[in-house]
């Protein structure tokens, strides 16, 4: 019975290991995916921090400080941040949005200019860019977490659990082997001796 019951632990045990082992590989897919386009994205957040920071003293040359300050005094758009979540192989990742409520270009228009609107609207871009970049770092953390308690359960099944039930299988085989062959000889002479009275 604890043979059988073992065998049945053991199949387990290798459909288990094959499962985790396939989920390993997924989530590392994904993780290298994440890290690929995380590394674009973090140039492209570069190049419109740049631009955004260039923009806005191009801005600041032409109009004046303080009237970008007076410009900016009372905003005419609230921005929100939304956190939702999406699932990766079972696990929850965050899936951020930006809710903008209101008109962000609504200012003075008396010493705006157009290069204050461009200002405005790359940095629009650049919130964009930066949250999709957050929601990436944060996935890639997750999935690396995942991926080493993942690798953690498939190590422990394929170099613990795995050889022991099989070294305990091996071991009572073994032994059931040995009794029914002793079981065997002392059948037989047990035989020969019924025999031997009988002749």
């Amino acid at each position: 019975m604890e043979l059988m019951r073992l065998k049945r632990r053991h199949a387990l045990a290798v459909r288990g290991h094959k499962l985790l082992k396939d989920k390993q590989d997924e989530l590392v897919r994904n993780f290298l995916e994440i890290i690929e386009e995380t590394k674009k994205l973090r140039v492209q957040a570069d190049n419109e921090i740049q631009s955004v920071f260039q923009s806005f003293s191009v801005a600041e040359g032409v109009v004046g400080g303080a009237a970008i300050e007076s410009l900016f005094a009372l905003p005419g758009a609230q921005t929100a941040i939304r956190s939702k979540t999406k699932t990766i192989m079972n696990l929850k990742t965050p899936k951020l949005e930006v809710e903008i409520t209101g008109n962000p270009f609504e200012y003075g228009l008396q010493n705006s200019s157009v290069l204050v609107d461009r200002s405005v609207r790359k940095y629009g871009e650049l919130l964009n860019t930066l949250l999709k970049l957050a929601e990436l770092e944060k996935t890639s953390i997750l999935l690396a977490e995942e991926i080493e308690k993942t690798r953690r359960r498939v190590n422990a099944l394929e170099y613990i659990l795995i050889p022991n039930i099989t070294d305990t299988i091996h071991y009572i085989t073994m032994k059931l082997s040995e009794m029914e062959r002793s079981n065997l000889t002392r059948i037989k002479k047990v035989k020969a001796m019924i025999e031997k009275k009988k002749a």
